[in-house]
């Protein structure tokens, strides 16, 4: 019991740092995407660059659940592989 409890807990502990280190690399990605001037309506690019900021910020807040969620909606207007 004390086992699975401990491994669970492990469990946990990696995949918070697993995500953290996913907004990091999707924000670069937005970025570079961004970089290359995409084929996107002045709205659309308003959105994206809304989106980048609230994934950014939600990482710094330590949200990186949502953070990834978010800088996902950018990353699909970009049409960023993930």
């Amino acid at each position: 019991m004390k086992k699975s409890v401990i491994a669970g807990l492990c469990a946990m502990a990696l995949s918070a740092s697993a995500f953290a280190m996913h907004c990091p690399a999707d924000m670069k990605k937005i970025d570079e995407a961004l970089a290359k001037n995409p084929a996107l309506t002045a709205e659309q690019m308003m959105e994206v660059k809304k989106l980048r900021a609230d994934g950014e910020a939600l990482h710094k807040a330590g949200k990186h659940q949502e953070s990834v969620d978010t800088l996902a909606k950018a990353m699909k207007m970009l049409n960023i592989g993930m």
